[in-house]
């Protein structure tokens, strides 16, 4: 159920003006059964100072492309109410001169573009307004005896307004219709949503609510009446065997959606997905269209319904059906978007959104994370939505011309230019082994800086787990996830990729990053510290890479994989027999899962640093004191000791290691592979040849 936020001390310490919507807008956008994802728009009228100190009135309305759940007082435009009456006594206008029109009434022009609905706001004569799309009334909306319900529930105290794509009619309309029903209380948009209104921004929150509230229950009540989506045909799987058949089947999946762009997955089991994708009706509802126009950008028309049975068929047959299913989804995109076109339209990716799978759930993709999510999220609205309408009446959606107008409308188009442009690394996914090192967490910032999104692994999950908190809070939720994994585990390696493939769908880039390193002299070199380099620089090296090859694989979209070797890897380190031997057997195994990888478009890559002492947890061991009496010096010398040893004269850092290796993980070395890189300073006895 939808409840009532509002706060009497919390709004008390908002200031008196614009705060109060801004705090109104909050609360309505927390609640996503109550206003989608970047859907919704609120606005309040006010007396302002003009620049010449003049008292205007002012309204204040949603910029185009914000959210409700987080906009602050900078996403509102101001726009003079002087200048925006006059429309009323036109009879028509176009999306282009009406944006052009409020492009001059704005009271700032550094403000965002006002929303889509600006005028459905100014049209209304009262000082606050709020238009949200309520999954209960949306199941309203929806049903095809919709207006019939809404009488029982509402009296005579509402207006129904028609199917009428937003903007200067759909804004007549509505206020044409609520002039002429002095009754009126609220406005029920027919496939769309609800405006309410009121004098203060409190009794405009309240009967948001209050009318919400009263759908609710009656929409509840007929719910449980009914024999929800027609009954279940399918069983879920067991939680743990879901899990295991999801982390086999989103690479494959994401293989199949990825085009020339990769796309990032996520996927949903909870139970009123579950609901859906096992239910008898499900193959036939998800064919109607969406739930709102709204989602329709982010959704597509409709999801991918994968016909497997999870009682009796196989993953193989699963990866059959997902296979023909996404083929012939994106061969029906392509003739529906020619079938619809306008001039100067240019096709989004043709890949399903949303794909629903009886027994496992919903998966959803994205050009990145928050965009799978986002598609997600809708389309957990939609089955609420199909939800309450099939138990009012039938379920109805816009037909196909008009759902192809919104999902390539200008107005919509415009919101999702307002996105940072994608960088080099964007779509890509990372896994980075000794993620919590000085290295790793270098590789990892360069990485998010460049668009990727990262899995941190690592043997200390509380340093992993720490640095990608600390990331996240930089490049955004999400954008870093840590995993632990001891690379000499098969196990723990296999499960790292699991996760992996559960929080993005696959990966594309692995850096095999883990480290440590000893020192004695070769005669005194045990063969236990033999085993402890050879299993974690070695074995740990081939585990992760054999497990990503085999990933990568199943993608069919290639992949980058870099070694982090050593300067060791070409020189024969004094009192170092066990790390250098281990090292040159890295730097060749790179190159032997290169000649392997190539036909699959997989390259493989090595960096050799030296001296990387900065941000070291190999550095801040024993291992600096070895190396230190190694070259009879003081290890407090060490540093400067490197140094002065190479051409240039220089110390490496982490963050040079981290370009090296961004390089081969770019598309600035696509033809490159089998390769080494020395990030030395220039040691000549470690000079390749």
């Amino acid at each position: 159920m939808v409840n009532h936020l509002w706060n009497v001390e919390n709004a008390d310490k908002m200031e008196q003006g614009l705060n109060e919507l801004v705090y109104r807008s909050n609360l309505l956008g927390s609640d996503r059964a109550v206003a989608n994802f970047g859907g919704g728009n609120t606005s309040m009228k006010t007396i302002e100072k003009d620049f010449r100190g003049r008292d205007v009135e002012v309204m204040w309305v949603k910029g185009s492309g914000s959210d409700l759940a987080t906009m602050g007082a900078e996403h509102f435009t101001g726009l003079r109410m002087e200048d925006i009456r006059p429309l009323l006594e036109y009879d028509e206008m176009s999306d282009e001169d009406m944006v052009e029109y409020l492009s001059h009434c704005m009271i700032d022009s550094k403000h965002p573009r006002s929303s889509i609905e600006t005028l459905l706001h100014a049209f209304l004569p009262y000082p606050h307004v709020d238009h949200t799309h309520p999954d209960a009334i949306i199941s309203i909306c929806c049903a095809d005896n919709g207006r019939e319900i809404a009488e029982e529930i509402f009296g005579d105290s509402f207006v129904w307004v028609p199917y009428v794509r937003p903007g200067f009619s759909l804004s007549k309309m509505i206020a044409e219709g609520v002039k002429n029903n002095p009754k009126a209380e609220l406005v029920l948009m027919e496939k769309h949503g609800l405006v309410t209104w009121g004098k203060t921004s409190k009794e405009t929150y309240d009967q948001t609510i209050a009318v919400i509230q009263e759908a609710e229950t009656y929409v509840n009540k007929k719910i449980k009446q009914a024999d929800t989506f027609g009954g279940q045909a399918y069983k879920p799987l067991a939680e743990k065997q879901r899990k295991e058949v999801l982390a086999e089947i989103m690479p494959f999946i994401r293989g199949q959606v990825s085009g020339d762009k990769k796309m990032l997955l996520t996927y949903s089991d909870d139970t009123p997905v579950q609901e859906f994708v096992n239910s008898k009706d499900a193959p036939d509802l998800a064919r109607v269209g969406a739930a709102c126009p709204d989602h329709l950008v982010h959704t597509k028309r409709v999801p991918l319904y994968v016909d497997w049975n999870p009682q009796s068929e196989s993953i193989e047959q699963l990866k059959e059906k997902v296979k023909a299913g996404v083929h012939q989804f994106k061969k029906e995109y392509k003739n529906y978007f020619q079938r619809n076109k306008n001039e100067g339209d240019i096709m989004f990716e043709s890949a399903p959104r949303v794909i629903l799978i009886p027994g496992l759930g919903m998966v959803n993709t994205g050009k990145n994370l928050k965009m799978a999510e986002v598609s997600g999220d809708l389309y957990h609205r939609a089955i609420e939505v199909m939800k309450g309408s099939t138990a009012l009446g039938s379920f109805v959606s816009l037909d196909e011309n008009e759902s192809y107008n919104i999902e390539y409308w200008p107005l919509e188009l415009y919101k999702l230019s307002l996105a940072p442009p994608e960088t080099e690394l964007s779509r890509h996914i990372a896994f980075i082994t000794g993620g919590a090192g000085g290295i790793g967490s270098a590789v990892a910032e360069d990485f998010l800086k460049r668009g990727a999104h990262v899995v941190l692994a690592d043997l200390n999950e509380e340093g992993a787990r720490e640095k990608a908190k600390e990331l996240n809070e930089v490049y955004g939720a999400g954008r870093v996830t840590a995993v632990k994994m001891d690379v000499t585990s098969e196990e723990q390696v296999q499960e790292a990729y699991q996760s992996t493939a559960l929080a993005y769908g696959g990966v594309d880039i692995v850096v095999n990053n883990a480290g440590l390193a000893t020192s004695s002299p070769f005669d005194e070199t045990t063969l236990e510290e033999w085993n402890l380099n050879m299993n974690v620089l070695g074995t740990g090296y081939f585990l992760v890479a054999r497990e990503a090859f085999k990933q990568m694989k199943v993608q069919e979209t290639g992949g980058s994989m870099i070694f982090v070797g050593s300067k060791n890897s070409v020189y024969a380190g004094k009192n170092a027999s066990a790390y250098s031997s281990v090292k040159a057997m890295e730097t060749h195994l790179a190159r032997c899962i290169a000649a392997e990888g190539g036909e699959h478009g997989i390259r493989v890559n090595s960096v050799l640093p030296d001296a990387v002492l900065q941000g070291s947890k190999i550095w801040s061991s024993s291992w600096k004191e070895e190396r230190a009496a190694a070259y009879g010096i003081h290890p407090d010398q060490l540093e400067e000791h490197y140094r002065k040893r190479t051409t240039l004269r220089v110390n490496i850092y982490p963050k040079d290691i981290a370009e090296a290796i961004s390089f081969f993980a770019s598309a600035r070395s696509e033809k490159t592979t089998g390769c080494m890189i020395t990030v030395d300073g220039g040691v000549p006895a470690a000079f390749t040849r």
